[in-house]
């Protein structure tokens, strides 16, 4: 056992991996429910009238039943914190030790005496299993003593809930436009009311102000009745769609599962089209659209004219091309407004992103130059002198920064979740640019089917590594994304599913440092990485991906966060040019 750090059980490799989980389980619920117990209480206050009022008398007995029962669990709290281990035996390490050299001497025999092997492997199964139920008596112990912590997490959770449902009651109560509506617009309503009033709940409760928390969530009943309206009328546009999707039932239970979390609506399934859609009115977005192109146009006329404008004696242009896809604009205009927008609305933003995606740059410098001028003395000759000038030299760059790189850089992770989502099903309105490159890709023809060779699967870590990765299949490429609620560019994919299957945690790192992790090799394995130059402008490594070995052609294929995730062949033009190495990551 040399060589071991000391530490808690946590630390301790002869551990399960889910009796680890547990253990962490254990204090999380011990923290959460430590902090829970430090704040005041959770009971909302009502007026007589609110009280009286019949549509809201159910609500608030629940939110007060709950207040009541996490008021109840908070007094049961001892007043002495448990300790989360166990007292240390002082002749357990001693005796392990002797264990472990009675082991060893018995391990120099058994080879030669069967009867010796398997009288030791008896010994070995007995041990363990008085470990085991070691281990599970003091589980249960610790259970017991973290039960008061855990309860009280339990009912301020009920309690939030509670107050949220009795908060979006009276936000119907002192806003009927909110219920003057369809029934789809009632039930996207009240999924997406809750939504919000749970969330400004917790975080104004967590400074310990209910009263706060209350107004605070009250603010966002306009703005998402205005979001309901817009989520029904999209369904009323698009009724024979819906039905062909799959019928009115469909598209209830799609309606009930507004509240699932970004990382599921990329599985573009019936039950996400309201979530994934432009909401806004076609004229708004094709007006962001048309205005967008009008300051592009502004600018190139700015460039190609610029000689004819400005007085210089030399100029050097370093220009890269103006264009954007009209859906990734569409995309973070719709994040950014919480699927909704009109043409007034985001001037600012747009103003923002084009300062964002187009870097231009105008250099002056300056040299003294001579040149030669004819001269008459006052003898009347002529003769030259080389005279002193100054010649401007004037040099334009235009750096497009690529409108889909700005997202990472200007979102949080709620709205980034939200741009991938859009990105993900352009919004579910391919019919607004379809020549747009996103639209074959993602819409018209999207990445084949391709099954890994059943021979390669059994290796148990290359098959770990792409259980992982192909729950990403079809994920859009974002910039800088690195989660499933994000999505990926290429060194999150990998990263991701590197440290996710268990294999390897790298954490987050770049192409760049992928390839510095790894070992260089010649002769790949399915699960080693696939390094690629040049791919854009940028020094080192500028692309990765898993190779995951030949198809039955004999072609070797890779697994990598193209746009969108897929599979792909390594030989072709493009992905020959650009190869640079395999490399082997440290695999734990």
């Amino acid at each position: 056992m040399e060589g071991r750090r000391e530490g808690g059980a946590e630390d301790d490799p002869r551990i399960h991996k889910s009796e680890k989980k547990k253990q962490r389980n254990r204090r999380k619920a011990y923290r959460e429910g430590t902090a829970a117990n430090s704040r005041p209480s959770s009971r909302l206050q009502f007026s007589d009238e609110e009280r009286s009022a019949p549509e809201l008398q159910k609500v608030i007995r629940k939110s007060d039943k709950a207040a009541d029962k996490l008021d109840a669990a908070r007094t049961a709290v001892p007043e002495k914190q448990p300790s989360l281990h166990q007292p240390v035996n002082p002749l357990a390490r001693p005796l392990q030790e002797i264990g472990h050299a009675a082991h060893a001497k018995v391990h120099e025999v058994e080879q030669e005496n069967v009867g010796v092997e398997a009288g030791h492997l008896t010994e070995r199964g007995m041990e363990k299993a008085i470990r085991y139920g070691n281990r599970k008596l003091q589980n249960w112990q610790a259970d017991r003593k973290l039960k008061p912590w855990r309860e009280v997490s339990s009912a301020e959770q009920a309690a939030v809930q509670a107050n949220a449902d009795a908060l979006y009651q009276k936000a119907l109560r002192e806003n009927p436009q909110l219920a003057a509506s369809n029934l789809i617009s009632r039930m996207w309503q009240k999924k997406k009311l809750q939504k919000q009033y749970a969330a400004a709940y917790r975080a104004a409760h967590s400074a310990g102000d209910a009263a706060a928390a209350a107004q605070a969530a009250s603010k966002g009943a306009k703005k998402s009745a205005d979001a309901a309206k817009k989520a029904g009328e999209f369904v009323s546009k698009h009724k024979k769609a819906f039905l062909l999707v799959g019928g009115i039932g469909l598209l209830l239970v799609m309606l009930l599962g507004l509240l699932q979390s970004c990382s599921s609506i990329f599985g573009g399934g019936v039950s996400n089209i309201v979530a994934s859609s432009y909401l806004s009115e076609d004229s708004d977005l094709l007006a962001a659209e048309s205005a967008y192109c009008a300051m592009e146009d502004e600018l190139r006329e700015y460039l190609d004219t610029y000689e004819q404008t400005h007085d210089y004696d030399e100029y050097h242009f370093d220009l890269d091309e103006i264009k954007h896809d009209s859906y990734v604009l569409l995309s973070i205009l719709s994040a950014l407004h919480e699927g909704q927008f009109t043409i007034d609305q985001i001037q600012d933003d747009l103003q923002m992103l084009f300062d964002k995606q187009y870097i231009l740059t105008e250099t002056v410098t300056t040299e003294t130059r001579y040149r030669t001028e004819t001269r008459t003395n006052s003898e009347g000759n002529e003769y030259e002198v080389d005279v002193p000038y100054t010649y401007y030299i004037c040099t334009v760059e235009l750096e497009n920064f690529d409108l889909s790189h700005v997202p990472v850089y200007i979102m949080d992770t709620e709205t980034l979740s939200m741009y991938a989502v859009y990105m993900s099903t352009l919004g579910n309105r391919s019919d607004l640019f379809p020549s747009s490159g996103y639209v074959d890709r993602y819409i018209t023809n999207p990445p084949e089917d391709y099954e890994i060779p059943a021979e390669y699967l059994s290796d148990e870590r290359f098959a770990a590594l792409i259980t992982e990765a192909e729950k990403y299949l079809g994920y859009p490429y974002v910039w800088g994304g690195s989660s499933p609620s994000t999505s990926f560019d290429c060194s999150g994919f990998v990263s991701y599913v590197l440290t996710n299957s268990g294999l390897c945690n790298t954490g987050r790192l770049g192409a760049q440092g992928l390839y510095n992790i790894s070992t260089r090799v010649s002769d790949p394995q399915p699960g080693d990485l696939v390094f690629f130059v040049g791919t854009y402008d940028t020094a080192g490594i500028s692309h990765v991906g898993f190779y995951v070995g030949l198809d039955e052609a004999g072609n070797p294929m890779f697994l990598h966060c193209g746009d969108p995730i897929q599979y792909a062949r390594l030989n072709t033009s493009y992905w020959q040019q650009h190869f640079y190495a395999y490399g082997r990551p440290p695999y734990d």
